[in-house]
C-alpha cells in the first residue's frame, strides 16, 4: 500500500503560477512513476506529466513549456510547478503513482485530489 498526501493548489489568476507536491509513504520502494492526471468539469481524465525513477519525463501537449515536473527520491515527492496558468487549466488534479515491478502486489495509488482554479 501507498499513501498520497497532496498539498497546493487553490485560486489564481490567469498568467499566474502554482506548485502542487505530493508526498508519497508507505511501500514506496515499488513506485515506477509519479506524476499528476487532472479532470476537468465533463471531461475525461487526463495524464498532464509524469516521471519515472528513469527521469523519463512526459508531459501533455497542452501544458509543454509551462508545467514541469520534479520528483525528490529521497522523500518520495513529486512536484508540479504549473507557470502562465490558463483558465483552461482549471481542473481537480490527481497524484497517481504505479509499479512495474512484479515482485510487488499493487499497480497503482491515486491521491485525493487538489481543485486548481484559474480565473480569467
Amino acid at each position: 500500500q501507498v499513501q498520497l498526501v497532496e498539498s497546493g493548489g487553490g485560486l489564481v489568476q490567469a498568467g499566474g503560477s502554482m506548485s502542487l507536491s505530493c508526498a508519497a509513504s508507505g511501500d514506496t520502494r515499488c513506485m515506477t512513476s509519479m506524476g499528476w492526471y487532472r479532470q476537468a468539469p465533463g471531461k475525461e481524465r487526463e495524464l498532464v506529466a509524469a516521471t519515472t525513477t528513469g527521469n523519463l519525463l512526459y508531459y501533455v501537449d497542452s501544458v509543454k513549456g509551462r508545467f514541469t515536473i520534479s520528483r525528490d527520491n529521497a522523500t518520495n515527492t513529486v512536484y508540479l510547478q504549473m507557470n502562465d496558468l490558463k483558465p483552461e487549466d482549471t481542473a481537480v488534479y490527481y497524484c497517481h503513482v504505479d509499479s512495474i515491478d512484479l515482485t510487488c502486489d499493487w499497480i497503482d495509488f491515486w491521491g485525493q485530489g487538489t481543485q486548481v482554479t484559474v480565473s480569467s
